[in-house]
């Protein structure tokens, strides 16, 4: 695996966009293993756009402005959607919510959600892998898969750290009203932030 791959996938999953986002909320609204499991859900999100990549798909969401824009008009509803959740108090990264907001599942899901609704994501792929594969590599689908793996493991692995570190800040905020309330809109607002560049997206 070149060096080079290695280095351009550490700077795309370190840069600061909503799966990292997200999992940082989580972090600290929820603790270390919520984080972790907000990470999982992130990771698991890219699966769909690398298959959409390897087969062609992505490739008709590049081409098709119809497509790409209601994909893309979706996924700004859904962060919006994220933004509202996260300014309420009692929203699902509330940190006295009820058990409900607390499940697993429903981290897993929301974190799918934000990363599957970025058409983006699947064009990046569609550019990015193919890139660095030789043109006489005997098996090119083997050794995109054999990627996609690292790019997926070093995904999981940063958003992470970022979440765990989120949590250990948790003790600190969650007993100041104040400071908490100023995480949610600081996170609420990055939410939108997101939301309004993907408006601007081009295909």
């Amino acid at each position: 695996m070149s060096i080079e791959f290695l280095l351009t996938s550490l700077i795309v999953v370190g840069s600061p966009g909503t799966g990292a986002i997200y999992t940082l909320a989580v972090g600290l609204s929820r603790g270390g293993q919520a984080s972790v499991i907000a990470a999982f859900g992130c990771t698991l999100g890219i699966v769909p756009h690398l298959l959409a990549a390897m087969l062609g798909l992505a490739a008709i969401l590049h081409a098709s402005a119809v497509v790409f824009e209601a994909f893309k008009f979706a996924g700004v509803a859904y962060l919006l959607y994220m933004a509202w959740q996260v300014w309420r108090a009692d929203g699902a990264l509330g940190v006295d919510a009820g058990p409900a907001a607390r499940s697993p599942v429903r981290i897993v899901l929301q974190a799918v959600l934000i990363n599957i609704l970025n058409p983006k994501l699947s064009i990046f792929f569609l550019a990015f892998l193919p890139q660095f594969i030789s043109p006489t590599v005997e098996a090119p689908m083997a050794r995109m898969i054999e990627m996609s793996g690292i790019f997926m493991a070093m995904t999981f692995a940063v958003f992470s750290i970022y979440g765990l570190f989120a949590a250990v800040l948790r003790d600190r905020v969650v007993t100041r009203p104040r400071v908490m309330a100023w995480m949610r809109r600081t996170f609420a607002a990055a939410f939108v932030a997101l939301g309004a560049r993907l408006v601007l997206a081009e295909r």
